[in-house]
């Protein structure tokens, strides 16, 4: 049985939206592979008052916490120090949006 995760992450306000910027064609990649694996639900960027991305939602399903934290490892966006601050909650989505 599988596990659903809410990842929080907020961009370091120095650099990290040129880090980001820099990085996104390797996460985007990344990502797609896990939507394809159905690992990755949903996923958004968090964007300030001019619509400057600062930071990262995401919803994942994965068999345990230890995946999860084995993704982070690798995960563009944390290797390369975009994300300052990462909040993870397990959560459940409900079935309307499993679908």
């Amino acid at each position: 049985m599988s596990m659903q995760f809410t990842v929080t992450a907020h961009d370091h306000k120095e650099g990290g939206l040129e880090r980001r910027l820099a990085s996104r064609k390797e996460h985007i990649a990344i990502g797609d592979k896990m939507k394809a694996a159905g690992n990755y639900l949903m996923g958004v960027a968090l964007l300030d008052e001019n619509e400057q991305m600062i930071g990262s939602v995401m919803i994942l399903d994965f068999p345990s916490r230890k995946e999860l934290d084995d993704w982070l490892k690798v995960e563009p966006y944390m290797v390369r120090h975009v994300w300052e601050k990462v909040e993870i909650l397990p959560c459940r989505v409900g079935p309307t949006f499993l679908k």
